[in-house]
């Protein structure tokens, strides 16, 4: 038996069971497709958060004069950003994951495991700079701005608040599984150049 696998080594071939590179492989499409999902949920989630609400602005007499106040992510340009952001880094994972599942009918070398592991690094700075600039303004509907005199809205749009809070809760974790995704990638690739 012991000489079998002396050939083996001898001859060139691998001694060691293919399932690590299948196991790697099947963890990061995994990865990739929750990724996916998260990213595209908080995507879909922002760009259709909407609420309306009647304001009585002045009575007339004892006839109550309401307006209507529509609160939108378009009205914020953090936002915007955060829908934009997002839906790139939701594109990227999809053409990632279709990269993997065609994997086998590209050569998964060199230049293309450099390729990938910048457009991950890009694609986690895009999600990071997006779901910053959407924090810091949900913040500031949340509390509002004493020393600015800018006054909180969530206590008057809360379903608002409370979608753009979970949009932002499932784009989180699309962060830090891009930031597993981009490790892992980025190993990949030094694996590489040990070899």
């Amino acid at each position: 038996m012991a000489s079998r696998d002396e050939e083996k080594v001898e001859s060139g071939f691998n001694v060691l069971p293919e399932s690590k590179p299948k196991k790697e492989y099947w963890i990061l499409l995994s990865i990739r497709i929750i990724t996916f999902l998260a990213t595209a949920s908080a995507t879909i989630v922002m760009a259709l958060n909407k609420q309306t609400k009647n304001f009585v602005v002045a009575t007339v007499g004892s006839i109550p004069v309401t307006v209507p106040l529509v609160a939108k992510f378009q009205h914020t340009p953090a936002f915007i950003f955060f829908v934009v952001a997002n839906g790139i880094v939701s594109f990227h994972n999809l053409v990632m994951i279709a990269m993997d599942i065609l994997g086998p009918k590209f050569d998964n070398k060199g230049l293309q495991l450099a390729l990938i592991a910048v457009l991950d690094t890009m694609a986690l700075a895009l999600a990071s700079a997006g779901d910053g600039a959407a924090t810091s303004m949900s913040e500031l509907g949340r509390n509002g701005n004493s020393h600015a005199k800018w006054n909180k809205i969530c206590d008057k749009f809360e379903t608002y608040c409370n979608r753009g809070g979970g949009a932002l809760i499932a784009s989180f974790i699309g962060l830090i599984l891009l930031l597993i995704v981009t490790v892992m990638s980025i190993n990949k690739l030094l694996k590489l150049t040990r070899n």
